[in-house]
């Protein structure tokens, strides 16, 4: 098995009297997008404050690519980039100038700052708004100029905290396309409180509460497939597989009277247009809770006041 990128063990963080974090313990592998999710006041961000460097752990250890955060942390923090929620950005700097000031502070050598810069834009698509001030862009492209800077220098780890809070629709399907493509590069380390999120980019996921890791949880489907319950007519569980099969979704349960589990590769409308094809009359189509959501409150039940 490929060594871990990140290894933390028994990370405990005390802010005063108050326990923030309690003995967690976790490792993210080679290029895996590993999630941490919880409510807020879970642990998350103290979390990757410890492991950027920011904070000091009270005990425990942890490791980002061989390099313990603490004894070598010049040589941990420049294995990584970081992209906190807030994502601090000097908005009187044109995206450009931001980007090669960007990669000066982190070391990218001098005669190779150039195309790295430009590979970063072309990834992160900012060629339009290259030459404009970050105060100008929107949300969604501050976002896309601080992933940028968080690639300059090929670090081997990206940690996202909560990444897709306060885009839009569109810019949150474009973060996570991006996510999923990262990952095929290097390790991605992302914090959510939304449980569909880490259902859509997420290949495991870290189940924290109160500072506690309650879990962690391989996910069969990173690529966000959904699950819907259809009460379905006249059809049997035979007649429902045989109908799925090419609208790329199958059954996973025949439940009592005429509601079927279906999971949909492509969402439920070219199920359902596959089924009634098929001569099967479809009367409800519902979002089905998912295995995630059903983990985290039975983990969580009778903890969260």
């Amino acid at each position: 098995m490929s060594t871990p990128v990140i290894v933390a063990e028994n990370l405990t963080k005390y802010y005063g009297a108050r326990l923030a974090v309690d003995a967690v313990s976790f490792d993210v592998r080679p290029n895996e997008v590993m999630g941490l999710l919880g409510p807020n006041g879970s642990g998350k961000s103290t979390i990757l404050r410890i492991l950027t460097g920011y904070l000091h752990p009270t005990s425990g250890t942890a490791r980002v690519a061989g390099c313990d955060v603490v004894s070598q942390s010049l040589e941990a923090r420049s294995q990584l980039g970081y992209v906190p929620e807030d994502v601090p950005l000097y908005t009187n700097m044109r995206v450009l100038e931001f980007l090669e000031f960007m990669g000066r502070v982190r070391g990218v050598d001098s005669a190779r700052l150039p195309a790295a810069v430009d590979d970063a834009i072309e990834r992160l698509s900012l060629g339009r708004v290259r030459t404009l001030m970050i105060s100008k862009l929107s949300r969604g492209y501050r976002q896309r100029v601080a992933i940028a800077q968080a690639l300059l220098g090929k670090p081997k780890l990206l940690i996202l905290d909560e990444p897709t809070n306060g885009l839009d629709p569109r810019q949150i399907i474009e973060v996570r396309e991006l996510i999923r493509t990262l990952s095929s590069e290097l390790s991605i380390l992302v914090t959510s409180h939304i449980l569909a999120e880490m259902e859509r980019v997420a290949h495991r996921v870290a189940i924290l509460l109160d500072g506690k890791l309650l879990s962690v949880q391989s996910l069969r489907d990173p690529a966000g497939i959904a699950r819907f319950r259809m009460r379905l007519r006249n059809t049997t569980p035979e007649a429902v597989n045989a109908a799925l099969r090419p609208a790329a979704a199958e059954l996973i349960e025949a439940g009592r009277g005429d509601t079927y589990l279906i999971a949909c590769a492509d969402g439920a409308g070219p199920a359902v247009r596959s089924l009634v094809t098929a001569g099967i009359e479809v009367e409800e189509v519902v979002v089905a809770v998912s295995r995630l959501e059903d983990l985290f409150l039975q983990l969580t039940e009778g903890r969260i006041q």
